[in-house]
């Protein structure tokens, strides 16, 4: 498990800020980290990840800039040698389209799958639109729900079909988000009822790690044809270490210690109920 966390915050350490403030990889030291012998080798998976990105519809010129740069041979002498500046979502691309057989690729697709999610959720213009806490869990909670039921089919495509099954996967989402404690020990710590459903109580900033949770989970499940109920167990387990490890390197707070909420069954109620008020007779 240390080796593990030492993989993933490597991903963090190579970053790089530029003059203007715009954090940025570079691929050399990228390849460097994702264990390829000699640069050469890594470059048809930044190709790889450049035709991704156009067909994604984003410019390529905004995630992938060329650029040249001095490194020291020895005794004083300097060459230029051809490099890419990446963005975190070129980062991503580019461990899609690596070699998955490398333990430290795996790792950081799902280190760099978390963080693009975030930027994601952050830069949404329907979320950024929502002006109170309330209405943010409503988006957030509605979004859970959606990929929560994908997340039951890409597990059920994995072979966690019974119930009892999927509750023990579950199980292993929340211990690695939530530091070890299970869906009973969260409803403890936060006080909750055994009738109360523990995603109806989270603020936002809760539901939002959640959400990337089941999101990264259902990718890594489907993207790596996962089989097998200890394999996704584990699987659930290993994405929510990883959500974790990206808060506390973000500087957030753990899930478990954030204040538990009002029930959201209440907002949505009062919602309805604007709804109708404001409807003309």
């Amino acid at each position: 498990m240390a080796k593990q966390l030492q993989a993933q915050s490597i991903f963090e350490q190579i970053k790089q800020i530029d003059t203007d403030g715009n954090e940025f990889w570079s691929a050399r030291d990228l390849a460097k980290v994702l264990e390829y012998s000699e640069y050469r080798h890594f470059i048809p998976a930044i190709n790889r990840a450049k035709e991704a990105c156009r067909n994604s519809g984003q410019q390529i010129a905004d995630h992938f800039e060329d650029i040249l740069e001095m490194i020291e041979l020895g005794k004083g002498a300097k060459r230029k040698v051809e490099n890419v500046k990446l963005s975190r979502y070129a980062c991503y691309l580019i461990v899609q389209n690596a070699d998955p057989g490398k333990e430290v690729v795996a790792l950081g697709q799902t280190y760099f799958a978390v963080q693009t999610r975030i930027q994601e959720i952050q830069q949404m213009e329907a979320y950024n639109r929502l002006a109170t806490e309330e209405e943010k869990r409503l988006f957030l909670r509605n979004e859970l729900s959606r990929h929560n039921t994908q997340l039951a089919a890409a597990a059920k495509n994995a072979g966690v079909v019974e119930p009892v099954d999927y509750a023990i996967f579950q199980n292993h989402g929340y211990k690695g988000l939530y530091g070890g404690l299970d869906a009973k020990a969260i409803h403890t710590r936060k006080g909750l009822k055994k009738s109360q459903q523990i995603l109806d109580h989270m603020g936002s900033t809760e539901l939002a790690a959640n959400l990337f949770r089941a999101t990264q989970t259902e990718e890594k499940l489907r993207r790596e044809n996962i089989k097998g109920k200890t394999a996704a167990n584990q699987t659930h387990y290993e994405v929510g270490k990883t959500v974790r490890k990206t808060i506390k390197e973000l500087g957030g707070t753990m899930p478990e210690d954030l204040p538990t909420a009002d029930s959201i069954k209440k907002l949505e109620k009062g919602k309805e109920i604007k709804k109708v008020k404001g409807k003309k007779p």
